[in-house]
Order: C-alpha cells, then structure tokens, then sequence
C-alpha cells in the first residue's frame, strides 16, 4: 500500500478543524492535535502540511513500507489514534513476540511469518481491547467502533 493510498484513507476518519472540551488532545484539524503540537498553528494547518507531519512521523515511525499492505493501513491508524509505541506494542502483542514497542528483526519475521488476513484480525481484535479500556471509551467508543468496523472492510479488501 502507498502512502498517498493510507493518508486518503486515514483523512475518512480525521476531520476538519475541531476544538472538543472532551477530546484530551485538544484544539485538533486533520487529527494534528495541539496537544501532540504545541508549537503548530493548527487552526491554519492544511491538509498538505497534515500529510507531511503524518509520512514523517507515523508512516516511517512504525515502518509501514516494510509491512503487508493491509498491516501497514491498519497499524497506522492505530498509531495515529493511540500513539506509535501502543500500536507497534500491540502488532507485537498480535504476532506473539514480546511486545516492548520496538520494532526489530524478531517483530518483522513475526509479521512475516502470518497471513495478512490473520494479521490484520488480530491486530484490530488487540485494537478493540486496548480502546475498551480506556476511560473516555463510554464518551468516544461508539465512533472508535465505527472506525474499526470500516477498518475491517478495508482488511477484507486488502487481504
């Protein structure tokens, strides 16, 4: 999977400008937050300016061109949902290596070693878990819901 093909989709899911009282990331636009961004305008952020932040320090973080095409979708979305250790961790978690949120050679034959379409269930079960925990999860689950079941028919499509 391309990029370009991961960022289109991901922008499905991140939206416009917002600035939710509930939303512990803040003054958000294109998924950017403030929070994660003290230093950027992001009222003023486009969607080319989101593009860079996101191949620059999500796509390479979790060393998307080196997984299964449907992984690399899948594991990015989670990293820029939940943050880049907590999705590799969980990649790991769903391979059955250890899962310290590094990303090394007994994680990438791990990945390796699966079908994608395993893969991409497992990861997205570990996902779901992981969300159920956490506690604005009565506030914001409906919608991760959503997103992970439109993530699901990307991983059939994919797969």
């Amino acid at each position: 999977m391309t990029f370009d093909i991961a960022f289109d989709r991901l922008m499905g899911h991140e939206g416009g400008y917002v600035n939710t009282p509930r939303d512990p990331g803040g003054e958000t636009n294109w998924g950017i937050s403030k929070r994660s961004y003290p230093h950027t305008d992001i009222k003023r952020l486009t969607r080319d300016d989101a593009k860079r932040i996101y191949k620059r320090d999500f796509w390479d973080s979790i060393h998307a061109d080196a997984l299964p095409d449907g992984v690399s979708f899948q594991l990015f979305d989670f990293a820029v949902n939940s943050g880049i250790e907590t999705a590799i961790r969980k990649l790991q978690a769903a391979c059955r290596v250890a899962d310290d949120g590094h990303w090394g050679p007994v994680s990438q034959a791990a990945v390796e070693a699966m079908s994608e379409s395993d893969l991409i269930m497992r990861v997205l079960a570990q996902r779901l878990r992981f969300m159920r925990r956490l506690k604005n999860w009565p506030h914001h689950g409906g919608g991760w819901v959503e997103r992970i079941a439109t993530n699901l028919e990307y991983g059939a499509e994919d797969s």
